[in-house]
């Protein structure tokens, strides 16, 4: 049971407004709100004229879950600043780098010409950012093709498979800047479609309704295991992030 608030019996799961303890109850009210609010979160992002920064990022995934998580909007550093979170054998980055990666996606996405050519390592560095204890995945897409759309493209994601997709994205985070998510997207490029269409285009996919593998708490990074743990999977990625930044996504 992912429980990084420790208060799962009296809170339920992740401290949802309704204290709902079924995990199952509480992904399909999730996808529910997302579709709901979808609309929302592409006008939020439709009315940022420059370039979209991490506070954009945190605006999304408030629009979209604000009616289940009291949370919503907070990432990691805020909610869960000592916990490492895992999924299925991968780390996602330390809570007070989140920004950094996340930063570092945009950063690159916002060249239109960087992101034709890297829209899979730009999902990769948000997928690594793993900002939030829930929903990042459905935030990611959502900003992720506002910045296809300023590209002029998009992702035809009905063509994808869940399977191979994921995959892809697990070897990304792992080995960064490798091009193997670049690899597996690019095929799937189609021409740009208005933002009126998206709705119907991403909020239905299938995929989406959050069943699957769920994140795990690793330990506390105080713990000298774990702290070492993570600071090898962050050598073994070795990106490092632009050098007018100065620091590694994932250093400290």
């Amino acid at each position: 049971m992912f429980d990084p608030f420790k208060d799962f019996e009296t809170a339920g799961y992740l401290r949802n407004k309704f204290a709902e303890k079924d995990p199952q109850i509480v992904q399909e009210l999730e996808h529910q709100m997302f579709r709901a609010s979808l609309d929302e979160a592409i006008t939020h992002l439709a009315k940022r004229r420059d370039a979209l920064r991490y506070e954009d990022f945190l605006a999304v995934h408030r629009i979209l879950f604000e009616g289940l998580y009291p949370w919503a909007g907070q990432d990691r550093a805020t909610t869960a600043p000592e916990i490492a979170v895992t999924k299925a054998g991968t780390w996602f980055c330390h809570p007070g780098h989140a920004e950094l990666a996340v930063q570092e996606g945009l950063r690159i996405g916002s060249d239109e010409r960087q992101m034709r050519q890297r829209p899979g390592e730009v999902m990769g560095l948000f997928a690594f950012g793993h900002p939030f204890l829930d929903g990042n995945g459905r935030t990611m897409l959502v900003v992720h093709t506002e910045l296809c759309y300023r590209a002029g493209f998009c992702i035809e994601w009905h063509r994808t498979r869940k399977s191979e997709y994921l995959t892809a994205l697990s070897a990304e985070i792992a080995t960064p800047g490798k091009g193997i998510l670049d690899a597996y997207l690019l095929p799937f490029v189609g021409e740009s479609q208005e933002r009126q269409a998206w709705g119907g285009m991403i909020g239905g996919l299938p995929g989406l309704d959050g069943n699957g593998v769920g994140d795990a708490v690793a330990g506390n990074y105080e713990d000298a295991e774990v702290s070492e743990q993570y600071r090898e999977f962050e050598r073994r990625r070795g990106y490092r992030i632009e050098p007018a930044t100065h620091e590694s996504v994932g250093s400290g």
